[in-house]
């Protein structure tokens, strides 16, 4: 009898310490969207192309949209406002790819390149959400369903659309 409340008990604390760890876990996550999105938010970003809206490319699944690079992003651009081949963008670099449904911002897809980040996926830390906030991919991912298409060549940092437009 003893034994199953020894059983019992260090069951109920398994449970609730997965409860939570889990709990910590979804704060994290939730946290280090809110971070980005408070980040796309801010001030101090450069549209590339002076802001153009550009229509979706094959093999690009992300449609028409407008995109824009924080001041970090910005100075290791060239003259042509371009990352050139086979250089690199600076830790704390954002990008932001501001997504469009006809004349209707629907999306934002971010890039921030930390590779000490805990979320980091190939040094970029990768979400998406909504304009109100509402997260639609998950930094936690660590860019699982982005990279694939990043890595194509020539190599910009895992960034394509100099290639694309």
């Amino acid at each position: 009898m003893k034994a199953k409340k020894i059983i019992h008990a260090v069951f109920m604390i398994s449970v609730f310490a997965l409860i939570v760890s889990s709990c910590k876990k979804d704060k994290a996550e939730e946290d280090a969207n809110q971070a980005l999105i408070d980040e796309v938010n801010s001030s101090g970003y450069t549209y590339y192309q002076n802001g153009t809206l550009l229509s979706g490319v094959s093999p690009s699944p992300h449609g028409s949209f407008k995109l824009r690079f924080n001041n970090i992003a910005k100075a290791a651009l060239d003259s042509t406002g371009e990352l050139p081949v086979g250089n690199s963008f600076p830790t704390g670099s954002i990008i932001v790819k501001e997504l469009f449904v006809g004349t209707t911002l629907d999306q934002f897809a971010v890039m921030k390149k930390d590779a000490s980040n805990a979320n980091a996926g190939s040094g970029w830390v990768w979400a998406e959400f909504k304009p109100d906030g509402t997260v639609t991919y998950s930094a936690a991912n660590k860019g699982s369903g982005c990279i694939g298409c990043h890595s194509g060549t020539p190599n910009r940092d895992l960034i394509r659309t100099f290639d694309l437009h």
